[in-house]
Order: C-alpha cells, then sequence, then structure tokens
C-alpha cells in the first residue's frame, strides 16, 4: 500500500525503477532522488498517528515498503549490490585492519571492535557504524537505499534495538538478511559501557535514554525527541517523551518510599505508595506538559538568553493515572477559604540537601475539576524513572515546573514557595529587563502558559520536489488554563494568506482540554515557488492568537515563546 502526494511522477519513477534494478544502485538512487523526495505522507484521520514517519520524506508508508512492493524493491536491490561485490577484488588484510570495509564485501564478520569505536563512526566521512545484539555493521552504503532516508543517521555510532522496538516492522527475516549483508565484526566481550564512569558521581545510576534524544545537557540530562517523531503520535511515548531535570535523577525504593502530607493546624500524613493506591480512588487525565523554555532557541536569534537552548519539542502529551490531590488534602481536612499555595518539594536534592520545589495555588489543587493527580502511572505503565517515580504531581494546563518530580512533601501555606525556582526563574519580563536590571520580585511566577503552535514536518531547510502536485505540513497546537484549540491556521507564503488545518486529539470537556491537538494540512504546492515561508497560528477558546514575531516577546529567560512558528522550504526543479 502506498501513500503518495505527487502520483504520475512517481508512478513513472517507479516503472522506470523496475526496469532499472539490474542496472545497480546509482540508477536506482537518481530515480529515487528526483521522485519521491519530500512529497506527503498519509495519516490516520481518528487518531493522528503517522502510519510511517520520514526522514528524507520518501512516501512510502513502512508497511507498504517493507512488506509490499518497496520490500521487494530494496531487497532484489541489495541482492544485486551483493552479487556485483562477488565479482570485485577480496579485501586486503591491510584493509581490514584499518576497519576500511569496501561496499558490497561485509560478510567476513571476522573483526572484533569497542563501543568507543562504533562511537567514532557516526559520519559519512567516517562511515556509519551501528550495532544490533552483539554485532557490528558497517552501514554506509545502505544509507541511501534506506526507505526512512536519512532517519536512519539517528542511530549512527549506536545501537538499532531502540529504534527497532519503536518501528517493529523492521522486525522481519527479509530486513535481517538484509542488515547481515553489512556486518563487519563483532563486540568484543570484555566491552562493558560503564567501565569509566566515576562512582562517586552524583549521576552514576541515571536511568538509559532513548539515542534519538537532542540532548541540551547530560549532567542534569535535559533533552527532546525529534520533532516529526513527537508529532506522531496523540499521546507521547514514555522513552520519547521530554526530558527537563534539574538536579540528579534520585533512586528511589517503592517499598520504603512515603510522602508526607503537612500543614500547620491539620492532620499529618504519611502515605506509602500502595495506600495512595489503595485509599483513594484513581482517576485518569489526558494532559500535555510544556518547558516553559520550549523554543528557546528562537528568543537567541534575536538575543542570547541564560537557559537551555530547547527547539519545538520540549512538550509532550500523555495519559497520566493517579489520586486527586484535593482528595488526599481533603482527607487531612485542608479547607480551600484558608490557605493560599499548596507546596511540593521533590526528592532530587543538590549537593547541600536543597530539594527542587514549586506551588501552586491553593484553588487549582482543590478544584475537583481542575483535575491535578499525585501520578503513579504514564500512558497506562508505572512511571518512568526519569518522569518521577514513583510519584510526581501533574497539574494540567500549568506550566511543566509546576508538575514537580518525585514528590516527597507536600503542604499547605498562606505564602507561595520560597524555592529558587519559583522565585527567581520562570517568569517572564519586558524586552526592555536585562541581567542588570532584573527584579524577579516584580513578576509572578508562571502559572498557566500561552496558546502555542508548532510546525513540525516538513523540517526547516527541507527540500521539496517541484513535481510534486500538494505539500503536506504537520504540527502540535496547545493552549494552557484548560483553553482548548479551536483552529489552526496555516500560511505557505509568509502569512499573507491563510488556509485552515484539520485538527486530530481527543474530545475534552469545556475548561478542561488539557490535552494538545494534533493537526495537519494537505494543499496544493504553490506554482513557480523557490522557497516557501510556511508559518503556523493557533487560537484558542478564549480567542488568544499567538503573537507574530518574536522580538516583542523576548524576555532574559527566554521562557513563553510562542510566537508564530515559520520554516522555510526549497522548490527543487
Amino acid at each position: 500500500m502506498l501513500s503518495l502526494g505527487c502520483t504520475r511522477p512517481f508512478m513513472t519513477g517507479l516503472l522506470k525503477t523496475l526496469r532499472c534494478l539490474t542496472q545497480g544502485s546509482n540508477s536506482f538512487q537518481k530515480i529515487f532522488a528526483g521522485r519521491v523526495l519530500a512529497c506527503p505522507q498519509s495519516t490516520d484521520s481518528k487518531t493522528g498517528n503517522e502510519h510511517w514517519h520520514t526522514g528524507k520524506r520518501w512516501h512510502f508508508t513502512v508497511a507498504g515498503l517493507l512488506t509490499g512492493t518497496g520490500g521487494v524493491l530494496i531487497w532484489g536491490l541489495h541482492k544485486n549490490q551483493v552479487e556485483r561485490a562477488k565479482t570485485k577484488d577480496t579485501i586486503s588484510t591491510e584493509q581490514v585492519d584499518n576497519h576500511e570495509m569496501p561496499s558490497g564485501n561485509r560478510q567476513s564478520g571476522s573483526q572484533t571492535y569497542t563501543r568507543a569505536e562504533v562511537i567514532q563512526h557516526k559520519t559519512l566521512a567516517d562511515r556509519v557504524w551501528v550495532t544490533y545484539l552483539n554485532d557490528v555493521y558497517d552501514i554506509t552504503d545502505f544509507i541511501e537505499l534506506h526507505p526512512g532516508g536519512e532517519r536512519i543517521m539517528l542511530a549512527a555510532g549506536g545501537a538499532l534495538e531502540p529504534f527497532w522496538a519503536m518501528y517493529a516492522v523492521h522486525k522481519q527475516e527479509h530486513v535481517l538478511d538484509i542488515l547481515k549483508g553489512y556486518k563487519i565484526g563483532e563486540l568484543c566481550s570484555e566491552d562493558k559501557r560503564e567501565a569509566n564512569l566515576n562512582a562517586s558521581d552524583p549521576y552514576i545510576k541515571e536511568p538509559q535514554r532513548h539515542p534519538a534524544f537532542r540532548v541540551n545537557s547530560s549532567k542534569p540530562f535535559n533533552a527532546e525527541p525529534p520533532a516529526d517523531i513527537l508529532a506522531a503520535n496523540y499521546l507521547t511515548p514514555n522513552d520519547l517523551f521530554f526530558k527537563r531535570n534539574h538536579l540528579p535523577v534520585p533512586d528511589i525504593n517503592p517499598l520504603t518510599y512515603r510522602l508526607q502530607i503537612e500543614g500547620e493546624g491539620i492532620k499529618s500524613l504519611s502515605l506509602s505508595l500502595e495506600e495512595i493506591h489503595s485509599k483513594f480512588p484513581k482517576h485518569t487525565v489526558i494532559a500535555t506538559l510544556q518547558c516553559a523554555g520550549n523554543r528557546r532557541s528562537e528568543m537567541n536569534k534575536i538575543k542570547q538568553v541564560k537557559g537551555l537552548d530547547w527547539g519545538i519539542a520540549a512538550i509532550g502529551n500523555a495519559s497520566w493515572s493517579g489520586a486527586k490531590l484535593c482528595d488526599v488534602l481533603t482527607s487531612v481536612g485542608v479547607k480551600e477559604e484558608e490557605w493560599e499555595h499548596v507546596h511540593f518539594e521533590g526528592l532530587d536534592k543538590d549537593l547541600s540537601g536543597t530539594p527542587y520545589a514549586a506551588s501552586i495555588p491553593i484553588h487549582k489543587a482543590m478544584d475537583k475539576h481542575g483535575d491535578v493527580l499525585l501520578a503513579y502511572e504514564m500512558n497506562g505503565e508505572d512511571l518512568p524513572k526519569d518522569h518521577g517515580f514513583p510519584v510526581r504531581v501533574i497539574v494540567p494546563g500549568i506550566v511543566g515546573a509546576r508538575n514537580v518530580k518525585w514528590v516527597g512533601r507536600i503542604f499547605v501555606s498562606k505564602e507561595e514557595s520560597t524555592s529558587h525556582w519559583q522565585q527567581n526563574d520562570y517568569k517572564g519580563f519586558s524586552p526592555s529587563v536585562d541581567w542588570d536590571t532584573v527584579d524577579f520580585r516584580t513578576a509572578p511566577a508562571i502559572q498557566d502558559l500561552p496558546v502555542q503552535s508548532a510546525i513540525t514536518e516538513p523540517h526547516n531547510g527541507s527540500n521539496i520536489s517541484a513535481t510534486c502536485e500538494e505539500i503536506t505540513v504537520k504540527g502540535y497546537a496547545w493552549s494552557g488554563g484548560g483553553r482548548e484549540i479551536i483552529r489552526v491556521d496555516v500560511s505557505l507564503d509568509g502569512g499573507k494568506s491563510w488556509q485552515v488545518a484539520s485538527l486530530t486529539g481527543q474530545q475534552q470537556k469545556a475548561g478542561r482540554a488539557w490535552a494538545w491537538k494534533l493537526w495537519t494540512l494537505t494543499a496544493p504546492l504553490p506554482i513557480g515557488q523557490e522557497q516557501l515561508e510556511i508559518v503556523c497560528k493557533a487560537v484558542d477558546s478564549s480567542y488568544n492568537v499567538q503573537p507574530d514575531t518574536v522580538a516583542p516577546i523576548w524576555n532574559l529567560r527566554g521562557v513563553l515563546s510562542n510566537a508564530w512558528h515559520r520554516i522555510y522550504i526549497s522548490v527543487q526543479k
């Protein structure tokens, strides 16, 4: 089954490809490079999930390509390469010793390599190596043949397993047969990835992370997934949900974990994980979390700010399950009118023992329609370690910084949290304020976030063939405070004219629209244009709309970046 955005050019290319399989890979690659680069792909209209994610924009679906005609074509080409390789000279001992493996001759497998050696081969210039199980493969010459295009480069220098777990269609016999043809050796038995770790390092027990992440800092770990993978699913997979850590990830024993509930004049309570599960009804909420610094990189282009250089993927959507905070607070006698704030302290601490902490207004915490959770599940599974295991706070509609992970203590107060992250961070200021004049006391802590949207496909700087009749643009949209996204406008000419995108996502109650909407626009490719400036802007149920440029909302911390998102696409004749 094929998903085609420019049918006639593709079919011409397909027929030519069938005729040229016996002519070798160069002809094959030219046909595909000229015919199917950057044409639109398909999306499930009900769920918004993609059938396949593209890299160089080869617009087959994976299932169709690997199990149907495309799989036959790729297998035929690979077999043709191997047959032609048999006629070449055998590899010299010197070439093997220098790890030089000419195209089409990778069946030896007699060499052993360390993971450190594999990691050094991450670019085309150095040749691209990957591992699968205990074997090492040089896949350099397969990259242009890969149905997913350059997406395979995400695994360069590392393991294929995380990606094949995500795209299970790879786990078929003919795909493994293709991979075998690129084997160059095995991992050495004495290789141990943790050998060089310093036992005194507070980050020694950090969990494993998906290799596809774009890492903004390693200690503490902060990273975002590739944008096109991010918007491929309505519910963001746990291992691809952005990571925002301020301190080392704590190693918590769920059997000894206790959550302390405190406050002057109320009954203190200490809850085990089992008691949180059993004493309070379980509720499930689908909610989007967004870092205050999402899209900070766009502010950096105006003027450098302080903070992690987040792209557009410091946001994710998940199904969260746990006890409602209002049920727990009510059980110890908390009354909304007697307090102003609810404080959360995490079990992640700095070297002085100071925990990460934040607070939210009491009215949000006690509102049964506010859906604030003490969550212990994420997308139907126990919370991952990076996302707050065993219990975290989920405050729907509120900036990610208040959704405290690894929560160990909750207490009510008439005063706001005095933590650094509440008082001297995560606040917005005028563009005129700089680090010499800033007074954090003059701005309120961010709670609700403004309306937001971004383009996830195609990516900025990519190309589209002029032979394509249509272009498909995709992205996400969300607004804080439970305000629903009611419209996303997309422009292909920098904002001169607009078209309305189609929205997908679960219907939520008015005032409780905590989850994002994914959107898609398929439109005719403008004729005669050499470059497209594609822009998106979202409108929420309060008719809030994104500002058109970044400069007027620039601030020294680079937070609340929500201007129209713009990308530039080249049209190749």
